[in-house]
């Protein structure tokens, strides 16, 4: 399938009085059109950020994309003038937000906020713009979509609203579509509700789907690939089945430790990852996932570790882990059993409760860092 969308080295900083935040540090990946692509990750990784990147929608100040290509469907986005990026932004680009109550306008009908990009994309008039709304409402199950069109966003449910904002994100026929975090505020049978229409919709389409979420169990039906972020940076690569199959990253390991499993003893305990998620501003100075690692080695706080393919895995496997990598002492470990030293994670807990529970900030004074020029 040809190339949709390719984003090399992107890297997105805030600027604050406490020092430069590496949001995003690094991230590279592509992705074909049709294909659905799953970024998973704890909170504060950089998952949302990437995607607010993509669309050029980081807030400046305190944010700025300092580096790194963003080509789209062959045009480099980071290189256009803002009127071209407001062309493409919600017509061959949309975005399926987080919370659909705070993205949606409180004092304009359902009909006017889907209309209005038809109005504005399409050139529809407003006749046509009001016809073409309620067919996207009918077509996510609202319904009496002719009736419920002109009810405003505090008249819905908040799993009939996040079907106003997949209507929305659909009204241009986007190629693409974020989907950031789209059921974290819903109860389990209205996500199953919202995941099965985003997995039918995307076949229909074929659209292409980047699905953002925290729960490896929400990408696991939905996307043919995922990639895992950490500390701002992509830690392992995969496809679905493949990474389900046969994970070679230790925060990856813990992700899955963490799931509840069908095929366990019904008293099983999970296993939480122990620690706090690194601070972007100060990040350690090897590994990322190091401090809070039960494997670590003395080589990855001192050096940093490149994505790279995986031995006995398959060729688009690639992983940020020196254990795992080519001669490493992870090669061979079965990480559903061969959970560590209990010695070795008491240690682990013993240190990490020692540390603050965040890092002291600084004094309230002085000047915002300038960004610095790309």
């Amino acid at each position: 399938m040809p190339e949709l969308l390719e984003v090399k080295d992107l890297k997105t900083q805030f600027f604050t009085r406490d020092g430069v935040v590496k949001a995003v540090d690094g991230v590279s990946f592509q992705l074909a059109a049709g294909e659905t692509l799953g970024i998973v990750g704890e909170s504060g990784c950089g998952k949302s950020v990437t995607a607010l990147s993509l669309m050029r929608l980081i807030p400046q100040p305190p944010g700025k994309i300092v580096a790194g290509s963003i080509v789209f469907d062959g045009q480099d986005i980071l290189k256009m003038d803002d009127d071209d990026v407001r062309a493409i932004r919600g017509n061959n680009i949309a975005m399926i937000f987080q919370d659909p109550m705070t993205s949606l306008n409180p004092v304009l009908t359902i009909s006017r906020q889907i209309a209005e990009a038809l109005e504005l994309h399409l050139k529809m008039d407003r006749a046509e713009a009001k016809k073409r709304t309620i067919e996207l409402l009918e077509l996510v199950n609202i319904p009496s979509a002719k009736k419920r069109a002109d009810d405003y966003p505090h008249q819905f449910s908040g799993g009939m609203r996040q079907r106003v904002m997949i209507a929305m994100a659909l009204s241009c026929n986007p190629k693409l579509i974020l989907a950031d975090e789209p059921t974290t505020a819903l109860d389990v049978t209205i996500q199953a509700q919202i995941l099965d229409l985003l997995k039918n919709l995307a076949r229909e389409f074929r659209t292409a789907f980047i699905l953002i979420t925290h729960d490896l169990g929400v990408v696991a039906g939905m996307t043919q690939r995922i990639h895992v972020m950490y500390g701002g940076q992509i830690v392992e690569k995969a496809d679905t089945g493949e990474l389900f199959a046969n994970p070679k990253m230790p925060y990856t390991w813990g992700l899955l430790r963490s799931i509840p499993r069908l095929d366990e003893a019904r008293k099983a305990k999970l296993l939480p990852i122990e620690g706090l998620p690194p601070d972007l501003i100060a990040p350690p100075p090897g590994c990322r996932f190091e401090p809070r690692c039960q494997y670590r080695h003395e080589i990855c706080s001192q050096q940093v570790p490149e994505l790279k393919h995986i031995p006995n895995s398959k060729p688009d496997h690639e992983a940020r882990c020196f254990g795992t990598q080519e001669g490493g002492w992870l090669v061979n470990t079965d990480w559903r059993h061969d959970v560590g030293s209990l010695e070795q994670l008491e240690a682990i807990k013993a240190e990490i409760a020692d540390l603050p529970l965040e890092a002291k900030r600084a004094e309230a004074s002085g000047d915002t860092p300038p960004p610095p020029s790309v």
